[in-house]
């Protein structure tokens, strides 16, 4: 783990995946270098300077695209909007709930990277998924080398309780996925991004409550093959993918990178002050990701955010992985969710070490050699495939 911060967890977990997601190490020195003192304040004023010298790199380097875009450089103005977004956003998931400016930030945040998308022309495609009285948005990344008219298997993939669409896209999975021939969906479901910034969807312990009409969704469409649909969930999204693929049977297959067997006993543990926080401002954020009123309300609801007799109903193919240096979710829960894989046909524990990379939570401290395993291991599963094209032609 790339630690800029010694003393500071949070903050370094946040600059590892920003790094992740594309970040350059000349910009990070940029934005770190006057932090040093403040990431020794208190969680509001700490925060607020954070937010405010990485504001300052995103609205160079946007100033810098728009020169590009003047000189008809669309490519590059993309990529650096790309990377401005990947700032911003790194900067407003740090605020606390109602922070002044925070929504004004992550709406800038939608713009930029939205901007950035379509200039440099990327393989992205920003959709909306009826549910309710407010749309569930997604990116959708299309395979690469199907056939025109197949239908290609596709991955839904889902945020954990403090990350977004768009960073799990800059990390790198759908791209990956694309070069084994299999789809991506990358949702906010409720509960995160703009689920819960826009339209005030918290999160629901029934995760299959919005998991079905998003497969509602995917079958109709003509480019994805609606038996090969399957769900992968980071971090929190290692509870709600178990429990999506649980309770809706239509999912050919389910992936959690770094599992999270039971929410409740990390909730204990993190009020007895065990384990590392994920994000500043911790009960604050839980209590609005999970719409509670109060502490009290936030902890019954914890109480049911669990897989025991949950992950027993699963039924397709399912691969738990962990990082063996988790300092958020203790590896020993990853095993509890293997070993109740009871009636799964082909289930499969994977713990990453620091030989491979990604032993931390998540694998947010090496990202690439564990999301390649996952991306092999779906378009195995689902058919895919784990080759080029050009090389199984030669085979």
């Amino acid at each position: 783990m790339f630690k800029y911060f010694p003393t500071n967890y949070v903050w370094n977990l946040s600059v590892d995946l920003a790094i992740e997601m594309g970040a350059r190490i000349g910009e990070i020195e940029a934005m770190c270098a006057p932090l040093q003192e403040a990431a020794k304040q208190p969680d509001a004023a700490a925060s607020l300077a954070f937010r405010q010298s990485w504001e300052r790199m995103a609205d160079q380097l946007c100033a810098l695209a728009a020169e590009d875009e003047a000189r008809g450089r669309l490519i590059s103005a993309g990529d650096k909007l790309g990377r401005a977004a990947t700032y911003l956003i790194t900067a407003e998931r740090l605020q606390g709930h109602g922070a002044p400016g925070r929504d004004a930030l992550y709406r800038r945040f939608l713009d930029t990277f939205a901007r950035g998308i379509r200039l440099a022309g990327e393989n992205c495609e920003r959709v909306e998924i009826p549910y309710g009285d407010a749309p569930i948005a997604g990116l959708y990344v299309r395979a690469e080398g199907v056939p025109a008219g197949a239908r290609a298997p596709l991955l839904v993939q889902v945020n954990g309780l403090d990350s977004t669409k768009e960073m799990k896209y800059r990390v790198g999975l759908p791209r990956w996925l694309a070069q084994r021939g299999v789809a991506s969906l990358v949702i906010d479901q409720p509960g995160s991004g703009e689920a819960l910034r826009l339209h005030g969807l918290t999160a629901l312990v029934e995760a299959e409550r919005w998991a079905a009409p998003v497969v509602d969704w995917l079958q109709a469409r003509p480019d994805v093959d609606p038996r090969r649909i399957g769900l992968e969930g980071v971090s929190l999204g290692g509870y709600f993918c178990p429990r999506a693929v649980a309770f809706e049977p239509r999912f050919a297959c389910g992936v959690v990178w770094g599992a999270n067997h039971d929410w409740r006993d990390v909730q204990h543990k993190r009020l007895a002050r065990e384990g590392s926080f994920p994000v500043p401002h911790y009960w604050e954020h839980v209590r609005w990701v999970w719409g509670a009123q109060d502490q009290d309300e936030f902890l019954r609801i914890a109480e049911r955010v669990h897989l025991d007799g949950v992950v027993e109903k699963i039924r397709v193919p399912f691969l738990v992985t962990h990082g063996e240096k988790d300092s958020q979710i203790p590896l020993h829960w990853a095993q509890r969710t293997y070993d109740q894989l009871v009636n799964s046909p082909q289930r499969e524990l994977k713990v990453f070490t620091e030989r491979e990379g990604g032993a931390q939570h998540s694998s947010f401290d090496n990202s690439a050699n564990a999301g390649a395993y996952i991306a092999d291991w779906v378009a195995e599963t689902l058919g895919g495939r784990t080759a080029s094209p050009d090389m199984e032609t030669q085979a």
